[in-house]
């Protein structure tokens, strides 16, 4: 089967969305599949991993990259790049499908075709990413977004979803009917990531305790309760009630900080930004837990990837994700909400605990792996060959 895989970034990219499109576009050449990946965030072709990789960075100054800039309508842009550039490649050799991210909609003028079926693989909509659009501007922007995404979903031959839950924020979000094929399959991980974590021991040193955020400084990851959280525990620290303690922040950098954190938190953060691999698989090795108070996640790869790791794992009840992969196993504790005080009321036992922290790692890591390539390639062709019928 020969595939096109729209991407908005790609591995060295270092994202979740990057990560994902390497996941399920290595796992289906391993399942049989001829595989293409369309991507925006370079030029140029190349193969990795089996995969051939086509940049359609748009060129600065170029009709698409102005329309870009437009309020609204630019969000047509990115998908007129993948539109033109997949069905010049399908005219010399067909497709079988295209598969694409409902994130900003990259494939919304590609659906409905009868010859090349569109399979879109949800991750959380752009509505649940954006903070409170405060211009009429940012508003019509976004309202824009939303519906492009609605009508790519709904003019695809095929829908996955990563949890059962996720599958049905979706149908409500995007007011599906439930007629055309659909699967909820899980992402794996990359594979270097579990040699990284089976090789790295739980850290046998207390002082300081490293805590550890990876994902971007927004309110959907519950970023404003970590730093709630981390201010009352400072406070608390400094006055001798709990260890010495450091959160390393990856993907957030220190203009991210609001100006008016505390010095006692700030004294405890140190904003990393993007780190390359190599550096993400330090960080997880040398963290004692790992913060993940997510409101919602459509499926949550930070939690597998620190479970991988057998770090316990801080999250919030308040996503259904957390509550599967994370509470169902007892690979951590889960916050009520996410706020500060509950964050710091879920957190302050494993700063004391040695003996928790050791627990919940043995929960994680018995609790790891549950997903991998051979099971993500099957279960994705199946999917397609359900939308090709159709």
């Amino acid at each position: 089967m020969r595939v096109a895989l729209l991407a908005w970034d790609y591995p060295p990219a270092p994202s979740g969305l990057s990560t994902a499109a390497r996941e399920i576009a290595e796992s289906l050449v391993e399942a049989g599949a001829d595989v293409t990946v369309f991507t925006l965030d370079r030029t140029g072709r190349a193969r990795a991993g089996g995969v051939t990789v086509e940049g359609l960075a748009l060129p600065p100054g170029g009709g698409l990259a102005r329309l870009r800039l437009w309020g609204a309508l630019g969000h047509l842009a990115a998908p007129a790049a993948f539109r033109r550039a997949v069905l010049a490649a399908h005219a010399q050799a067909p497709f079988d499908v295209v598969e694409a991210t409902n994130w900003y909609a990259p494939a919304v003028l590609l659906a409905g075709r009868r010859d090349l079926p569109l399979v879109t693989r949800s991750s959380t909509p752009a509505a649940f990413t954006r903070g409170g659009e405060a211009s009429l501007r940012d508003r019509l922007d976004g309202r824009a977004a939303d519906a492009l995404e609605r009508r790519q979903a709904r003019g695809s031959a095929g829908l996955i979803a990563n949890t059962a839950a996720h599958e049905a924020v979706i149908v409500q979000a995007y007011h599906l009917t439930g007629r055309q094929p659909s699967a909820v399959i899980g992402l794996s991980l990359p594979p270097e990531i579990a040699r990284s974590a089976r090789a790295a021991a739980y850290p046998d040193t207390d002082t300081p305790l490293h805590l550890l955020f990876v994902g971007r400084a927004e309110l959907r990851k519950g970023f404003d309760a970590i730093l709630a959280a981390v201010a009352i525990l400072a406070e608390e620290q400094a006055r001798g009630a709990l260890p010495p303690f450091r959160l390393d922040l990856v993907g957030v950098s220190p203009d991210d900080l609001p100006a008016d954190l505390s010095e006692a938190a700030r004294q405890r953060i140190r904003a990393r930004g993007r780190i390359d691999a190599a550096a993400l698989a330090q960080a997880y090795a040398e963290a004692h837990a790992v913060l993940a108070p997510s409101r919602y996640e459509s499926f949550g790869l930070v939690y597998q990837e620190a479970m991988a790791y057998g770090r316990p794992v801080v999250a919030c009840a308040e996503d259904a994700s957390a509550r599967v992969f994370v509470g169902a196993p007892g690979a951590g504790p889960l916050a009520d909400a996410a706020t500060g005080p509950a964050l710091a009321d879920a957190l302050r036992p494993l700063l004391v605990d040695p003996a928790l922290r050791r627990a919940y790692s043995a929960r994680a890591l018995a609790a790891a792996g549950r997903f991998d390539r051979a099971r993500l390639g099957r279960e994705t062709l199946a999917l397609y060959e359900a939308a090709r019928r159709r």
